[in-house]
């Protein structure tokens, strides 16, 4: 029974790394053409701020000098639960500050939720809205890019998440490989096929009407994953656009990250739970890869469970009870298949910095340790799997003060 057991999870998971490896082959090319239209789309533009005197000011700045008619777009702070002078800074910058006290309903998607409702009750009505974190930076062309596809039909928009930090230690090195990753094999691959992109929790844009037609409802620890899900259940599938950068400060310590992954990974769970199944059975009724796509990606964080705990039942069966006394399918695959796989793993990696053309010299010197925050993400999910019914929403502290143009500096050394 174990042995049955093994061999059809094993099989389940090589099937699922192909399927993965084969849709990023379609990331290796970038589509040139474009349309492009005129700046007729107004914005409102929030930002998502917690305690962030230290680097709101740089984003205030930032965003003041957008490439877009400063007619069209307003730009919104919400100050939620602040206790330190963030609120004070943005109104330094002659920009609203949006103070919200809920200590009971904490976390980014209530705030979200919350600011909308103002929103929706102001004079001013716009076309579209669009969501930062406080400690980001967006590029020029960020909101000319949000008009281009809001223009051409998209609904929900995610833009090109970079790391504006990435030479500051071997975490943030790398959060930014793994970035480049995502945004190259993963969210272009599936743009350059027409398939539904996820959302990543800043630099998003979502058509108003469509907001106010399905409602946020996005209020668990990871509310961009979490709106993903539901826009897709309605067929509204998110787009990429891989020309709207923002660059995003990633935590500086090996603790911080994991206290921000965990974080990820509890609600990963909860999504998982809501969402699979009827994402699942909508895809075989309706015969749509899109939704089956979107609800394997849901479930992603139980892959990498089952990974783990496969792994350490076969090391303790070697090491403990002199096994191998398990099934094991890969015991029976050429030894050379084994390297290919594992090579072909990390080449995905090195694809995607070269495509990218990364010039961080600091970045390839922490490869070396890359595979230990790969390695990582096994004990940081399983106990992840154990607390995930733990609702606390905790605060990733920003601290990096960098602006656009030391970032675009650093990108071309």
């Amino acid at each position: 029974m174990m042995d049955a057991l093994f061999i059809t999870l094993q099989v389940i998971l090589a099937v699922i790394a192909v399927y993965q490896f084969v849709f990023s082959l379609f990331g290796m090319y970038r589509k040139k053409k474009k349309a492009h239209f005129p700046a007729t789309k107004s914005f409102a533009v929030l930002v998502a701020a917690h305690n962030e005197e230290q680097v709101v000011g740089a984003l205030m700045e930032n965003l003041k000098n957008l490439d877009y008619p400063k007619e069209l777009y307003d730009v919104f702070v919400i100050c939620d639960n602040c206790t330190d002078g963030t609120a004070d800074i943005v109104r330094e910058h002659g920009i609203q500050a949006c103070v919200r006290t809920n200590t009971n309903l904490r976390g980014k998607g209530y705030a979200i939720e919350w600011m909308l409702k103002e929103l929706w009750d102001m004079p001013r009505q716009y076309d579209a809205v669009v969501m930062f974190d406080a400690d980001n930076l967006a590029a020029p062309n960020f909101l000319s890019e949000m008009n281009d596809d809001l223009s051409g039909g998209a609904r929900v928009i995610q833009g090109y998440i970079d790391t504006k930090n990435p030479e500051d230690s071997w975490i943030t090195a790398a959060y930014g490989i793994s970035y480049w990753y995502i945004n190259r094999l993963w969210q272009l691959s599936r743009h350059n096929v027409n398939m539904a992109n996820f959302l990543g929790g800043t630099g998003m844009c979502f058509e108003t009407k469509m907001l106010k037609e399905i409602g946020w409802g996005a209020t668990s620890l990871v509310e961009d994953l979490e709106f993903t899900m539901r826009s897709v259940q309605k067929g509204i599938y998110p787009k990429f656009n891989y020309d709207a950068k923002v660059f995003d400060e990633k935590p500086l310590t090996f603790k911080a990250s994991s206290r921000q992954r965990l974080r990820w990974m509890q609600g990963h769970f909860t999504v998982a739970r809501r969402y699979f199944f009827p994402l699942l059975w909508q895809s075989i009724k309706e015969r749509n890869l899109v939704k089956f796509d979107l609800a394997l990606y849901s479930v992603n964080v139980y892959i990498v469970l089952l990974t783990f705990l496969m792994t350490a039942i076969m090391g303790i069966d070697a090491a403990v009870f002199n096994g191998p006394n398990i099934a094991n399918i890969y015991g029976y695959l050429p030894l050379g298949l084994s390297f290919v796989a594992v090579g072909a793993s990390i080449l995905t990696f090195m694809a995607a910095m070269a495509l990218e053309k990364v010039t961080f010299k600091k970045v390839y010197a922490y490869l070396i340790l890359f595979p230990i925050y790969l390695i990582s993400w096994y004990p940081i999910t399983f106990y992840a799997f154990f607390t995930q019914n733990n609702k606390q929403w905790s605060h990733t502290e920003h601290t990096r003060v960098v602006r656009l143009e030391e970032v675009v500096q650093s990108k071309q050394v």
